[in-house]
């Protein structure tokens, strides 16, 4: 059963159930911002049981859904059904992987009016896995990354898979960019330019879907997370 977590001003977190990819199991987290008109954007959404709609519609009614990459859909047929009013956006390369899932918009590098001046994004681009987009919500300082950024516990994965999650810098003292994501990074000079804007932006905190939250000195943890594509 997932529970609302108030983190800062007007945004909560959820954890999910655990999904399975190529054999490894993965924790799940949403986040959901409250708008100043009082409308909820909601982001990489998880499983939708009862206990979180009920808890969802508590907070005001659901106009956005967002699945910020192409890798994160499977919970999208569930709140497209549980909010049909709300406008539901695409990760670029997501409609093609998603053709029964009907989008009404797609992600850009610049934010839409709908949520201009409260939530930033960034398209991290060159990346042959995905094209992540990453968001900032200005009232909290909480910066929001998909994949891009991981971290589980020491003993999350056992055998072969513990072997292979510790060359994928999927485990390791802090969050890290996983192995496999530094490795598709062909267009580097696009992601240099795609990460220098994440970092201008004044973090206090950073979410991901796939690790606990960073809480405290967000900025200079980004700026660790990302030094090793520095030219």
């Amino acid at each position: 059963m997932a529970a609302l977590e108030h983190i800062g001003d007007d945004i909560w977190i959820a954890a999910g159930p655990n999904v399975e990819s190529a054999g490894f199991h993965y924790p799940t987290r949403m986040a959901l911002i409250r708008l100043a008109d009082g409308s909820l954007f909601v982001w990489s959404p998880i499983a939708l049981d009862d206990a979180l709609n009920a808890a969802v519609r508590a907070l005001g009614e659901v106009r956005f859904i967002v699945a910020p990459n192409s890798l994160h859909h499977l919970a999208l047929p569930q709140w497209r059904a549980a909010f049909p009013q709300a406008i539901l956006y695409a990760a670029p390369g997501l409609r093609a992987r998603r053709r029964d899932i009907a989008f009404d918009e797609d992600l850009g590098d610049e934010p839409p009016a709908n949520w201009s001046g409260q939530i930033d994004q960034a398209l991290v681009r060159g990346n042959l896995i995905t094209t992540e987009v990453v968001f900032f919500h200005r009232a909290s300082g909480v910066v929001l990354f998909t994949d891009l950024i991981q971290h589980f516990p020491h003993d999350w994965f056992t055998g072969w898979r513990a072997l292979i999650a510790r060359w994928d810098r999927m485990i390791g003292p802090e969050p890290q960019v996983p192995q496999k994501f530094r490795v598709a990074f062909t267009d580097r000079n696009a992601a240099r330019e795609s990460v220098r804007k994440i970092l201008a932006w004044p973090a206090r905190q950073v979410i991901m879907a796939h690790g606990p939250p960073v809480r405290t000195e967000a900025s200079a943890f980004l700026q660790r997370a990302f030094a090793w594509l520095s030219p």
